[in-house]
């Protein structure tokens, strides 16, 4: 979805946003517990995990939910999470990109294949679908403690590639290899983030109708519902 971060990207129906939040907690949860087990538990010596709380922050997750995901680190010592990322179609031949954080790549790309095929798409191989997409850094900002002109300035100079007013926010993309780099300048000037994260941006959009939007928004739940699953990204238009 163009000019929206991953997060407030999934479309989730009236009275399910805990059951959302619930679930990105959980994602979020996962990485810092896999950032703690394979490096050391302190951020500032650890970057995956430095970076992993920051998410954390940026999602509002409560200190104690991060406390306790580190302290996991010593109790899933027998299990080995790779970081996978799987390619395929859903329906009307919308490319997907899947970030996944699983322990059994089994058991995950099972789950993502039978999802795929009970809405009429299917898994494909290794660049499949990557050449739908562009790999970039993503950094919103509040338009309520920004104006539109100050966040241009400091888009440029922390050396950004864009930046947006969007209806809600600044929206500021990077290079993937400069994000860190123009996030922690950005940090300087600006204490809060709404968001931040590497995101796959379509390079364009397919068009469907609102009957088709909402059986591909029934299989994105499905999808996010998936505990292996991190991020879903697509080049979908919804209605």
């Amino acid at each position: 979805m163009a000019g929206h971060s991953h997060w407030a990207g999934i479309k989730h129906k009236k009275g399910r946003q805990d059951k959302l939040r619930s679930q990105i907690f959980s994602k979020i949860s996962r990485e810092i517990t896999v950032a703690a087990k394979l490096g050391s538990k302190d951020p500032q010596s650890n970057p995956r995990l430095r970076a992993a709380i920051e998410t954390a922050k940026d999602a509002n997750m409560p200190k104690d939910n991060i406390k306790r995901a580190i302290s996991k680190s010593e109790m899933d010592k027998n299990k080995n999470y790779e970081n996978l990322r799987y390619e395929g179609f859903g329906p009307q031949n919308i490319a997907l990109i899947i970030e996944t954080l699983t322990e059994n790549k089994n058991r995950t790309a099972g789950s993502i294949r039978t999802t795929l095929q009970k809405h009429g798409g299917s898994l494909g191989s290794s660049g499949s679908t990557t050449h739908y997409f562009y790999n970039c850094g993503v950094i919103q900002l509040s338009k309520k403690d920004i104006s539109d002109e100050k966040a241009l300035e400091l888009a440029i100079y922390a050396g950004s590639n864009d930046c947006m007013s969007l209806n809600d926010c600044h929206e500021i993309i990077t290079k993937k290899d400069d994000f860190y780099k123009v996030k922690n300048t950005l940090l300087k000037s600006v204490k809060n983030l709404i968001y931040s994260g590497i995101e796959w941006r379509a390079n364009s959009f397919i068009d469907i109708s609102k009957e088709e939007s909402k059986d591909f928004e029934n299989m994105l739940e499905l999808l996010h519902g998936d505990d292996d699953i991190q991020k879903v990204f697509h080049n979908c238009k919804l209605v």
